[in-house]
């Protein structure tokens, strides 16, 4: 081995930055069950390349140039991940039509624990946009981009890379790297999302009492009180379908219709895509059905996203049971 920087067991130098290239390719590939594949080919790799890491660079870039390449065969290879939104902009269902048949894993961004893609921040205002980094709409967003527009902007707005080192990493120019991440960031600014200024809270960190509002109301399934919390212009969608709905009236229309099911769901605080969240188990306990996001903003909510789990998968990812004891 050239370097003496790998001093201590490789395994224990490579595993340390785990977290931090797990968030990385969350953002990237906008699943946390693909960005876990993505770091184990990353690590993989390494470890079986490691007498070719001659220590010009640190070794935390040389895993990112190892893991922006995975990121790049796996976009080459599969679709454009997306939000009921995005597939049909301006478009809402109705609660009272039909609903579509469910779509494949593979075309919906999914959602992350946020032990998963957010490594230890100490500084709160750091913590504060690391959790906005890793917001639904944002990776959503960031689909829109070409995979190296998508990894120079994440290097160099989320991760405050220098442009000399992106450049290095994926083998361009600086004037390159800045000419893409001016082209990024437009894509983004249409959108209504400015990167550059992610500080700028786009979504509340909602107080315990709220949340404590939502779980009774939502357990009682009481519509009254869920109508309270709800702003009048929210949104709600339900992945693997297409549906999504928009105007408090049409949400609970669909809670208090088709989805009457989910009385007497429980619901189990969970941390994902950087906002307080919830396991809805349904039958009292006994049924893994959905993993809700919910976003609010003044003190309502104004966007529900509900991942429907469909072969246990998404429970076990946030690390929950598969059913709660009585």
């Amino acid at each position: 081995m050239a370097s003496e920087t790998l001093t201590r067991p490789v395994e224990d130098q490579l595993e340390q930055h785990r977290k931090e290239l797990t968030g990385y390719c969350y953002r990237m590939l906008g699943s946390a069950t693909d960005a876990e594949d993505a770091v184990q080919e990353t690590l993989t790799r390494a470890w079986r390349n490691i007498d070719r890491f001659e220590g010009r660079a640190a070794l935390r870039t040389w895993l990112y140039k190892i893991a922006s390449n995975v990121c790049f065969d796996a976009l080459a290879a599969g679709q454009k991940r997306a939000m009921p939104m995005d597939m049909s902009p301006g478009q809402p269902s109705s609660a009272s039509g039909p609903l579509e048949p469910p779509l494949a894993e593979t075309t919906w961004i999914g959602p992350a624990p946020d032990g998963l893609v957010l490594d230890g921040v100490g500084d709160p205002a750091a913590l504060a946009e690391a959790r906005e980094s890793v917001r639904l709409a944002f990776v959503a967003a960031l689909q829109h981009l070409p995979p190296r527009q998508r990894a120079i902007l994440i290097l160099r707005d989320v991760l405050r890379w220098q442009a000399s080192e992106v450049a290095e990493l994926l083998h361009l120019s600086v004037a390159a790297v800045n000419s893409a991440l001016q082209r990024a960031r437009a894509t983004l600014a249409s959108r209504d999302l400015e990167v550059a200024e992610l500080s700028a809270s786009t979504a509340d960190r909602v107080s315990e009492e709220l949340l404590a509002r939502y779980v009774d109301a939502f357990e009682r399934y009481d519509m009254d009180a869920l109508t309270a919390l709800l702003h009048e212009d929210a949104t709600q969608s339900m992945p693997p379908y297409p549906m999504w709905l928009r105007g408090r009236d049409e949400v609970l229309a669909w809670w208090f219709g088709p989805g009457a099911g989910c009385a007497g769901s429980k619901l189990v605080a969970v941390e994902v895509n950087g906002l307080p969240g919830f396991a809805q188990y349904r039958d009292g306990g006994d049924t893994p059905w959905a993993i809700q996001v919910p976003v609010w903003r003044d003190g309502q909510i104004v966007d529900v996203t509900a991942f429907l789990e469909t072969d246990g998968s998404l429970f076990r990812l946030f690390g929950l049971p598969p059913k709660l004891d009585a």
